[in-house]
């Protein structure tokens, strides 16, 4: 008998079908109304294929975030890091990056407190480097920018509302540089036109033009 995969389960009652999804840390979620447990193993086990290899691809992007269970990896501007955990006396808990190497110095184990440190430490990043490259791109495409907001997103690299509020997400700060600098291109390009259509391509590609590139690259980091 095939083993079911470990899974999380949502019931919402105003769903008529059974989806899955994997997060970034590759476990499978089953949303559904309320059914049997029999019900979810029989689907689950007609998907098993499309599990894993979804499964496969989650586990091969790169920029995951560590479990805090041993030691890992943090990427920032595109190349890799060793994250390691240090205990200390003291009881503040901060996070230090030296250029090469990050270090969680902590008194009291908390893997909530420790994600904050690492998404306030991209926050922080991308604000030094993201402004002043959107400024930047805004003045050259004649393309002026309501307001500039950063925020931790599951699926977005970047937004553009129709009030031309354009919002990055702060994980951008794993990619290397030039792909980031796509990102905010992409999203000025929104400015001049809410969608995806030809027009809006050739402007992306009339200042980026290995967009396609910069894609691909995308594909390859979770958010």
């Amino acid at each position: 008998m095939a083993l079911l995969p470990h899974y999380k389960h949502i019931v919402n009652p105003k769903l008529k079908h059974i989806y899955l999804s994997i997060d970034e840390r590759g476990t499978l979620i089953v949303k559904s109304p309320k059914i049997s447990q029999k019900k979810i193993e029989q689907f689950l086990l007609k998907k098993a294929a499309w599990i894993n290899k979804s499964k496969e691809k989650i586990a091969q992007k790169k920029g995951k975030m560590p479990d805090f269970s041993q030691e890992g990896e943090l990427y920032f501007l595109g190349e890799s890091h060793s994250f390691f955990l240090k205990k200390h006396t003291q009881k503040h808990t901060h996070l230090v990056f030296n250029g090469d190497t990050f270090t969680l110095f902590y008194g009291d184990y908390d893997k909530e407190l420790f994600q904050q440190k690492i998404d306030l430490f991209y926050k922080k990043e991308a604000q030094r480097y993201v402004t002043p490259l959107l400024y930047k791109w805004s003045d050259t495409m004649k393309l002026p920018v309501n307001r500039l907001t950063f925020r931790k997103t599951k699926r977005q690299w970047g937004s553009c509302s129709t009030s031309n509020n354009i919002s990055i997400n702060t994980m951008v700060m794993k990619l290397p540089l030039h792909v980031i600098e796509y990102i905010i291109v992409h999203e000025l390009a929104h400015i001049q036109h809410k969608h995806h259509q030809k027009d809006f391509w050739a402007l992306v590609e009339r200042y980026v033009p290995s967009y396609k590139e910069c894609i691909k690259i995308l594909k390859e980091y979770t958010t």
